[in-house]
């Protein structure tokens, strides 16, 4: 595993500093919080100039053709500035929902207006009983003609409110194996019957209850083969799952360069804080649960571009993230002490949206079974 940098990555990095530094700033994270659309034209235009919508997306279908890790070079970039908008919804659940499952037509149709920025894509797969696992999904899809009949509630469904499309994961068919019967679909976000309610977070992100009620879709509409959802759609989830870990690289870099900068400047007992040991045992602390998250990201990264096994690799890499991140950032607080906890400082923002990373695509314990079942499956324990 070469850990430098290509001239490719090295460029998409520099790019993203550059564009996000003058168009992403906190003061515009805030607004989105509170805004009904939770993102603005500009940002999301300048974006799709740039080439990043598509980055997923092979270049016979409109994108660019780059790799898995040259994505994740990309989202750590995002994650230090907190990005809002349906970037993640878009880009790369529905994707990588087409590139994993959907047939050439439907890539020709949808992946270069995914690229564009002309059209926005969201994934709905949680259930209040799937528990990130999408074999438990009971929202189901009875056929019905030329048509499937979608019924059911999903949960958490990130920016279904600007969504021109919703990819539906349905149990079409009853199976002794819950890993069969499972089928996405491609759902108009404005059909007949869906209804949508905003779900209030700590993140204060855009998240959502989605309830389809009789919702008719056209068979053409299948997005791959039916009842052979399962396998592409946990593939879709890995891959996100470990860009979710890029995010907390990059918020975790943001906290370490806060901290030390603050470290350094803030005075107590007539020296800086930085002198005193306590405060630099919880600068190291940060940097060395940083670079252990950024190792294990960008190691996975590299084993999905290689074509390599990487099931439990995956959830060794979100499970440690998952925890990682939490002491990064506790441990931010108390360097920076009273002032840290204030609203009008940046550090709190980075904490809300952390415990909402921290659970997207499979909490610790989640993660942690995954891991311990491939050790005994594979006979290593």
């Amino acid at each position: 595993m070469d850990i430098n940098f290509s001239e490719e990555q090295q460029m998409i990095r520099d790019s993203a500093k550059s564009f996000l530094s003058k168009n992403c700033p906190t003061s515009l994270v805030r607004e989105m919080e509170v805004d009904e659309k939770g993102y603005t034209e500009k940002l999301w235009k300048g974006m799709a100039e740039l080439g990043w919508m598509g980055l997923v997306s092979p270049e016979e279908y409109g994108g660019t053709g780059m790799g898995f890790l040259d994505l994740i070079v990309l989202v750590e970039e995002m994650g230090k500035v907190l990005l809002p908008g349906p970037f993640f919804s878009s880009a790369i659940l529905g994707g990588f929902s087409f590139v994993e499952a959907g047939n050439d037509l439907q890539k020709k149709e949808f992946l270069p207006k995914i690229a564009k920025g002309e059209l926005i894509f969201t994934l709905a797969i949680n259930e209040a009983e799937s528990a990130y696992d999408p074999s438990s999904i009971e929202v189901s899809a009875v056929a019905d003609g030329d048509d499937y009949i979608i019924t059911g509630t999903k949960l958490f469904v990130p920016d279904a409110h600007v969504a021109d499309y919703i990819l539906c994961a349905a149990r079409t068919s009853k199976s002794s194996d819950l890993e069969g019967g499972l089928t996405f679909f491609i759902v108009n976000g404005k059909a007949p019957g869906i209804s949508i309610r905003l779900l209030k977070n700590i993140a204060r992100g855009k998240q959502f209850e989605m309830v389809f009620n009789d919702v008719k879709v056209p068979k053409k509409n299948i997005l791959g083969e039916l009842d052979e959802g399962y396998s592409p759609m946990r593939k879709v989830l890995q891959k996100a799952a470990v860009a979710k870990c890029a995010e907390m690289v990059g918020g975790g870099q943001w906290v370490l360069d806060t901290v030390v900068a603050y470290a350094k400047e803030r005075e107590q007992f007539g020296k800086p804080i930085g002198a005193f040991q306590a405060i630099q045992h919880h600068c190291s602390n940060i940097l060395v649960d940083l670079e252990t998250c950024r190792w294990v990201t960008y190691k996975t990264a590299w084993m999905i571009d290689e074509g390599m096994p990487y099931d439990m690799q995956v959830s060794i890499a979100k499970a440690w993230c998952n925890q990682a991140y939490r002491r990064i950032l506790v441990l931010g607080h108390q360097v920076m002490g009273g002032i840290g906890y204030m609203e009008e400082h940046d550090l709190p923002l980075y904490f809300r949206r952390a415990r909402e990373t921290e659970v997207a695509f499979g909490d610790k314990d989640y993660h942690q079974r995954i891991v311990a079942d491939q050790l005994f499956s594979h006979g290593l324990i």
